[in-house]
């Protein structure tokens, strides 16, 4: 077994931690990461997908454990994780169409600019509770789970941050990122075996081990930590990656 598998580990569960902490941040951060450690896309991208559908359940239960959201049937957090999932399936697959018409670094500077600006209105409008709608929710669950399904990444600071713009409670919308995610992530892999693409499934096992084991921590966490200071986190955590992610977009 190579030195840098021995690292696969404790960097899952540090990059799982932050996401079901705050609901953003695993994909974003892993694979970039891994990339450098010198693994190929071919065994990053799948085995980042596997792992978030798996953690993305297992934090939405521990989050749903220690109520950090209700995903009681017909309640309110379960009716919108429920329809972002169902706009998730839409977005992805129109994704997968367009994934080879649009050149990467467009991809990644609408993105970013998209996650810098959320930051930034967030920030802007830190007192103010926004008055919750259905079609923000439809609309965000569409536009998210595409980029989702185009780059890999980008979907949890969209999720996280239009929900915090859409009325949603902090807390709340952490739980529901987590369980949205983790199904637009399974039909990713679903889509993903479909087009036939080779993949390396080397990494997945480690990913996963690694994240499932932060996810009680983190559940834990948010319990603790107030509202206030989670949604500052964000916004703060979403402006700096909107902004890599344009530094990413434009420098070679």
């Amino acid at each position: 077994m190579e030195l840098k598998f021995l690292f696969i580990l404790p960097l899952a569960f540090v990059c799982e931690y932050i996401d079901s902490s705050l609901g953003m941040g695993y994909g974003t951060s892993l694979s970039p990461i891994l990339l450098l450690m010198g693994f190929g896309p071919m065994q990053v991208v799948p085995a980042v997908l596997f792992s978030e559908f798996v953690t993305g359940f297992t934090s939405a239960f521990f989050h749903h454990t220690v109520k950090n959201v209700d995903f009681k049937p017909k309640s309110k957090d379960f009716n919108v994780a429920f329809v972002l999932s169902l706009f998730a399936v839409a977005g992805t697959i129109m994704a997968v169409m367009l994934a080879v018409k649009l050149p990467a670094k467009v991809l990644k500077a609408w993105i970013g600019a998209i996650v810098l600006m959320m930051g930034i209105f967030i920030l802007a409008t830190f007192n103010r509770k926004p008055r919750f709608t259905w079609r923000k929710i439809i609309v965000l669950g569409t536009v998210a789970s595409f980029n989702k399904g185009m780059s890999g990444g980008g979907y949890g600071p969209l999720v996280m941050g239009g929900q915090l713009l859409s009325g949603v409670g902090v807390k709340n919308a952490v739980g529901i990122t987590s369980l949205s995610e983790g199904i637009t992530c399974l039909v990713g892999i679903i889509l993903y075996f479909f087009m036939g693409k080779q993949t390396d499934w080397t990494l997945a096992p480690w990913l996963m081990a690694g994240a499932v084991m932060s996810v009680p921590f983190a559940a834990h966490t948010l319990k603790k930590v107030s509202e206030r200071k989670v949604k500052i986190s964000i916004a703060i955590l979403m402006s700096v990656l909107g902004l890599l992610t344009l530094r990413n977009a434009f420098l070679p």
